[in-house]
């Protein structure tokens, strides 16, 4: 476990007279496979300086059991450490946090029993993010590390459970993949006795070549100038290179081969002697060479140069994007309207009113409930692509697995089950109306499709909407009503399909 003296945490509360501002103190929590690494950086402008780091060493990928599930131990060890962050991180706001989770809570089969538990010691929410969005971070948070640069870079990201490859230019990610190999993974499956030997480096380098054989048509040497790696396996390799005196800690093919030689001299993982290897990484440094070597003979790679940064700072640059109102995720839905070609004066008008309604439901709701109906409501009609008969089924398909940049997993499942409730039978989504706010967030978007319903600028003069559990109460303009007997109709339509669920809508005039 590695430690940092830490100051104190900065405040929202503003400043005495005569004294300078407090600054902006963000917080990044990286839940990885391998490690839990907290990361405290300042704002300074539009860079962040670090203010304090912490990681435990918690082998969460070895925590899964036969059955791809976390054992009660391993939860145990999560929890006790996220409440040791916890500690550190009283007194921030949760706009000022964000904890993210990697591969191994992507497979594990209990990961919603999991969260209950971490979110409860750490405080604060904890997303899930897909493998390319965690590629897609990492890129992010090495080139905030590294000098400018227009050349165009591969970062290779090797963490507990998975590998990320990377090709951008700038701060911009052209190409991204994940891979289910990680230092822990490997070591567990080749290395679980602690023998190493010739034949079981082989047989894992090649396991781990087979994988990422695939990647070679995006990230070969010809889609590359400079090649950076991440994480803790590289950062262990480049400390061992430069101890051993094999270089000055660029990692080279012919350093990996002494490395190899090295281990399979050692025989066993407990005896593997080596210039500042540290002990929790002694366990894991089969595998993570394993890997390493299959990236390095499949992409072609003759050197890499150790990246500082990775996923946490990512993350950490991310979340001070959308405290300035330079939100990745507004972006991103503006190119999936793009993409597949949505009415975007149509879809911005559901999301007008959408937003309206569940303000008018929820007025305390915090920020990112309302940007959840507003990013469903923009992104309502983009299942028209695929059909206009049963549009919302394929809208929903479209929100829950593209790929979808600055999004946590559990935001698309939020965002296309609000696209697929917006018509039709309530029954498919009856669970979440248990939910007050789920069920304010379906009937907001089902309101405002109705009330667009004619593709023309709607401008309501007065309405009411109250709902509790058992009864929706909306209320229109007379005037206006009796001149959009349609919309009327469809509204009729509407009550009947809550009455279905046990909800009693009333529609009435003002």
């Amino acid at each position: 476990m590695t430690t940092t003296i830490f100051p104190p945490p900065a405040t929202l509360s503003g400043t005495l007279p005569g004294t300078l501002p407090t600054p902006l103190q963000l917080a990044a929590v990286d839940l990885g496979s391998n490690s839990f690494r907290l990361e405290i950086g300042r704002v300074d402008g539009n860079r962040i300086e670090r203010q304090g780091y912490w990681k435990e060493t918690v082998r969460l990928a070895a925590g899964l059991d036969d059955s791809d599930r976390l054992t009660k131990k391993s939860i145990e060890t999560a929890c006790d450490c996220l409440a040791r962050m916890n500690e550190r991180l009283r007194g921030f706001a949760p706009e000022q946090v964000r904890a993210v989770g990697t591969q191994t809570l992507r497979v594990a089969r209990n990961t919603n029993e999991f969260l209950l538990e971490a979110q409860s010691a750490l405080g604060y929410p904890i997303e899930i993010i897909a493998g390319r969005e965690e590629a897609r971070l990492v890129f992010e948070g090495c080139m905030h590390t590294l000098p400018p640069s227009d050349r165009r870079r591969l970062v290779v990201d090797i963490g507990g459970a998975s590998t990320e490859l990377i090709v951008g230019r700038g701060f911009s990610a052209e190409a991204a993949e994940s891979f289910k190999l990680g230092c822990v993974s490997v070591s567990v499956r080749f290395f679980e006795d602690g023998v190493i030997d010739r034949a079981r480096l082989k047989r894992a380098q090649v396991a781990c070549s087979a994988e990422i054989e695939e990647a070679t048509s995006a990230f070969s040497h010809a889609h590359w100038d400079d090649a950076f790696g991440s994480s803790g396996t590289v950062g262990a390799v480049a400390d061992i290179f430069r101890a051993e005196g094999w270089s000055d800690g660029t990692i080279t093919s012919e350093g990996l081969l002494k490395l190899r030689q090295a281990l399979i001299a050692a025989g066993e993982i407990k005896r593997i002697r080596l210039a500042s290897l540290k002990s929790d990484r002694q366990e894991v440094i089969a595998g993570g060479t394993a890997i390493l070597a299959a990236v390095f003979e499949t992409l072609g790679i003759t050197e890499m140069r150790p990246a500082n940064g990775a996923l946490r700072v990512g993350v950490l640059y991310d979340l001070l994007g959308r405290r300035e109102s330079r939100d990745l995720r507004d972006v991103t839905v503006e190119r999936m309207q793009q993409r597949f070609a949505a009415d975007r004066n149509q879809a911005q008008q559901a999301a007008h009113l959408a937003s309206k309604f569940f303000s008018a439901l929820q007025p305390r709701a915090k920020e990112e409930l309302t940007k959840r109906v507003t990013w469903s409501a923009l992104l309502h009609e983009i299942g028209f692509a695929l059909s206009h008969g049963d549009y919302h089924k394929h809208g929903a398909y479209l929100a829950q697995h593209s790929d979808m940049a600055g999004f946590s997993t559990t935001d698309q499942e939020h965002i296309a089950e609000l696209i697929l409730a917006q018509r039709g039978n309530l029954k498919k989504v009856v669970g979440l109306l248990e939910d007050n706010v789920r069920a304010a967030q379906i009937l907001s978007l089902r309101l405002a499709v109705i009330l667009v319903h004619a593709r023309r600028p709607v401008e309501l003069p007065q309405w009411t909407l109250k709902a509790s559990r058992a009864t929706i109460e909306f209320a229109l303009d007379r005037a206006w009503l009796s001149r959009h007997p349609l919309t009327q109709h469809l509204l009729a339509e509407e009550a009947e399909q809550w009455s279905r669920v046990g909800v009693r809508f009333v529609l009435r005039e003002l």
